[in-house]
């Protein structure tokens, strides 16, 4: 029953894509509905093609062993690896000045950037290149990522367009025509290339950003937080700030802390702090964000558990491991703990953690944490392994703030981390190994070298991108499988059969457009590259306008995360549904659709 089961797949298909754009139910469920269904319509009613081919299961489900789908997964975990280590953020400092004060000019300079590296680096690696560097600027200047990330991918697409190496949709469609008799330069496509680029940079710097949500990221919501902690370091031997001097009654060398009290020999120093140097023995209560503590941790330059070790062990500090998180809880009112210092609490030996920092909202005294007897209400700062803060659960006298729990960078790693992704980049763009074999390999040394832990690495996975992509690509292959994308090409063009070769070349680039972003980029390409062939030498026009086509409209994969691999590497970072893809991106192939059909008939002078 062949049409049966073609219809059945066009009405899967359409449900499902509702389904996505109407956002009532989770991405997850509405893919795995979608797989059920196809495979219960194939499994109940198996279907047999005209060459008596059978369509399996096995062939239904391969989307979830799709080697894209590898690649964007372990690409996650490697970016993961990056903000773990805080490697990007010297960099995305660097490029953050670039734009002074502006707050999104420094994006701008990226996005520009990109689209012109994309023109002579595959854009995949790219995109790889700059997610954690944006995730660090729009921290730093407090933009939702959701307003950067699709622009990043959008602007790559379609600065891959203008040569044949940009992307490899081009050339995959290079090596087809070759087989028929055709070559394309390396500049073949770049006339006609640019100008789509500009056309579409143009909505996509100027009005995209407008278009998209303001959706808090995690990775963000950290960092954005200003409220200030007060905590207490004591300096032992070898300690990073002993030897540090004041100046100008400061300690700049502390970095993000600021010194309140200094103790010395239990006599208190109050500042404006003058000729004075730090030294072994000195005890120092300062303030700082949450973000400051942590990186004073990463440097090994605030003690993991200074509340109950003795001041002459002799030891070095050590910066905790990929394990180590800080995370907040509120003492609740009626706790046990209300009225005790923290040298008291016990808390230490009961559940493993350290107290770095308290925060009151009231103003608190300067004075040393043994003397601070905590209130309801105070806010704690701790830190310890991940497990000894999920104990914390259900504890009715420390409120644990489940979300607040966040790794303390490996900045001693970023240099690993960077040399890793260096080498995944690199290994991609030169060709070396395929792109799934440099990523996994990288996410794998990433676990290896301690530059993130499993649990890290486990948060990375995105459930979204698996289910989408495993589901997509079990409808796509039904759709050609069945017959359903050749029907719908032979159909749209049967209709403008007679007309003039504009209306035609017009015709064909808006059928691929829609496609490409149901089937994906490289399989749209391989489909229609003969068919586009035919149409030329049938009614005796030059090809070259007809291979530019399937180019340019193969690539237009802006309207679903699923038509092309760096809209979904985008769509963890941004935090991004199916509908704001379909509503950033239709604009987009609607815009370059009108800009082909107008210009390319002028320009290859049809």
């Amino acid at each position: 029953m062949p049409d049966f089961h073609l219809i059945a797949t066009f009405v899967i298909i359409a449900a499902t894509i509702a389904a996505y754009a109407s956002e009532r139910w989770p991405m997850e469920t509405v893919s795995l509905v979608s797989l059920a269904a196809v495979l219960i319509l194939f499994g109940l009613l198996p279907y047999s093609s005209t060459d008596g081919a059978t369509l399996e299961p096995e062939r239904l489900l391969a989307g979830f062993s799709n080697p894209a789908l590898a690649t964007v997964i372990a690409l996650l975990i490697v970016g993961q690896g990056l903000f773990a280590t805080d490697a990007m953020e010297a960099p995305a400092r660097k490029l953050g000045r670039m734009g002074g004060a502006s707050t999104f000019r420094p994006i701008l300079f990226i996005l520009v950037g990109a689209a012109i590296i994309s023109g002579f680096l595959n854009n995949t690696p790219v995109v790889v290149i700059f997610i954690p560097i944006l995730v660090v600027i729009s921290a730093q200047r407090s933009i939702s990522p959701s307003r950067v990330f699709i622009p990043l991918s959008f602007i790559t697409i379609l600065g891959g367009m203008t040569t044949l190496i940009g992307s490899s949709t081009n050339l995959l469609v290079a090596g087809v025509v070759r087989d028929y008799g055709y070559e394309i330069g390396f500049f073949d496509i770049t006339g006609m290339g640019t100008i789509l680029a500009l056309v579409g940079s143009a909505y996509v710097l100027g009005v995209l950003p407008r278009l998209l949500p303001e959706r808090t990221g995690e990775l963000t919501a950290g960092a954005k937080s200003g409220a200030q902690f007060i905590g207490e370091i004591t300096l032992t031997r070898d300690h990073p700030f002993v030897g540090i001097s004041a100046k100008a009654g400061m300690f700049p060398g502390l970095g993000e802390l600021t010194l309140r009290l200094l103790q010395r020999r239990d006599v208190p120093v109050l500042p404006p702090f003058e000729d004075l140097t730090l030294s072994v023995g000195d005890t120092l209560v300062v303030t700082g964000t949450r973000r400051a503590f942590s990186k004073a941790l990463a440097r090994g330059s605030a003690a993991l558990d200074s509340d109950d070790r003795p001041l002459d062990e002799a030891h070095q500090e050590q910066p905790p491991g990929p394990d180590y998180h800080l995370a907040e809880a509120v003492i609740s009112p009626g706790s046990r703990y209300a009225g005790r210092t923290i040298q008291l609490s016990g808390l230490r030996p009961q559940f493993g953690i350290s107290v770095l920092g308290v925060q009151r909202k009231s103003r608190m005294a300067r004075s040393a944490m043994s003397d601070i007897r905590l209130e309801p209400g105070d806010t704690l700062l701790i830190g310890g392994p991940m497990e000894a803060i999920r104990q914390l659960r259900g504890n009715h006298d420390l409120l644990l703030l489940e979300y607040s729990a966040e790794a303390v960078p490996q900045s001693r790693k970023a240099r690993i981390a960077v040399a890793i992704f260096a080498a995944i980049v690199l290994a991609s763009a030169f060709s070396i190994v395929p792109i799934v074999v440099a990523a996994i390999c990288g996410a794998v040394l990433m676990l290896l070298t301690g530059c993130l832990s499993i649990l890290q690495a486990g948060r990375a996975f995105d459930r979204q991108i698996f289910l989408l992509v495993g589901s997509s690509v079990a409808l796509a292959t039904a759709l050609e499988s069945t017959g359903g994308a050749a029907l719908i090409a032979t159909g749209a063009l049967g209709l403008m059969e007679g007309a003039p070769a504009g209306v035609i070349l017009s015709g064909l680039f808006l059928v691929m457009a829609v496609l490409t972003n149901v089937l994906s980029n490289n399989a749209t390409a391989v489909l229609f590259t003969p068919i586009a062939l035919g149409i030329a030498k049938g009614m005796g026009a030059p090809p070259e306008p007809f291979i530019a086509a399937v180019i340019f409209a193969s690539n237009a994969s802006f309207a679903t995360p699923i038509g092309y691999q760096t809209n979904l590497l985008v769509m963890g970072p941004g935090h991004y549904r199916f509908s704001d893809f379909l509503r950033a991106g239709t604009p987009l192939v609607i815009i370059i659709w009108l800009t082909f059909s107008l210009l390319a008939p002028w320009y290859y002078g049809l």
